[in-house]
């Protein structure tokens, strides 16, 4: 049966209005300085990664809007182009780093760069707006990220000026506590995934299937080796837990006769054990 994940897309809705309501709340009180509108692409070009939730959530949302077809496989080549330039972007920055430059510097140049949204239609408008992430939400209205203010280049905010701050790191660190919640509740062996963060390209190409998540099935596990006999008894077959005869309704009542199960390791050794 498919794992429903409807329970926590509505806790992920719920976050995603939270920042439809800052920014609403920001653009009241500076009006004329959000220049967000239609026509204005600037943020579909912005680099950033999903948390677990986001990217699980787009990934449904995109394959509920496009099914099989020409409009669904454009954004798809989209998306694979835009992942390759995302990777070469981030070997260029890991290259940076193990040179020695400082990582406000290669936070810097990574800011500069422009990767299209493959969801940026023709028109310039997102194909999935109703649907978009929590930075994409955001964008346009001062930030406060690392401590310090961020703001839209398109925006009519001023540097130094004094304006209300959002503080998107809170949403974001709600953002991997969910996604942190969702796969402890998970019957996955990929314990780690709820930390991992992917860019809006990687979200739309993966196939969210069992297989890709991790979920356990029979053939990962491993019953252990049966117990040796107990010592013969001078007055018969008997069981060393509860003296009743082996075998017997008796005997199998008694917690020497359940079987114990085990979870394999990455080496395929035991790391854990339940009953099931």
């Amino acid at each position: 049966m498919p794992l429903d994940f409807s329970p926590a897309f509505a806790r992920y809705e719920a976050i995603a209005a939270e920042a439809d309501a800052a920014f609403a709340k920001v653009s009241t009180a500076c009006p004329g300085m959000v220049s967000c509108g239609e026509g204005c692409s600037d943020c579909c070009h912005a680099l950033f990664d999903l948390s677990f939730i986001e990217a699980l959530y787009l990934n449904h949302r995109f394959n509920e809007a496009f099914p099989p077809g020409p409009e669904r496989d454009a954004i798809l080549e989209r998306a694979n182009k835009a992942d390759r330039d995302h990777y070469k972007l981030k070997r260029k920055a890991f290259r940076a780093g193990e040179q020695g430059v400082p990582t406000a510097e290669i936070l810097a140049d990574l800011a500069r760069e422009r990767i299209r949204c493959p969801l940026l239609g023709d028109d310039a408008r997102c194909v999935l707006y109703a649907h978009r992430p929590v930075t994409c939400r955001l964008y346009g209205v001062p930030l406060e990220i690392g401590g310090a203010a961020h703001i839209c280049g398109a925006a009519g905010f001023e540097q130094g000026g004094r304006y209300p701050t959002v503080k998107i790191e809170k949403l974001q660190d709600r953002l991997m506590e969910l996604s942190q919640e969702v796969v402890a509740a998970m019957p996955t062996k990929l314990p780690l995934m709820g930390e991992s963060l992917v860019p809006v390209s990687m979200a739309l190409i993966t196939e969210y299937d069992d297989e890709y998540l991790g979920i356990l099935t029979e053939d990962d596990m491993v019953r252990l080796p049966e117990p040796p006999a107990p010592p013969a008894s001078p007055f018969g077959a008997s069981c060393g837990s509860c003296g009743e005869e082996a075998g017997s309704s008796a005997c199998a009542s008694c917690a020497g006769g359940q079987t114990t199960w085990v979870l394999p390791g990455p080496d395929g050794s035991p790391e854990g054990e339940g009953k099931p």
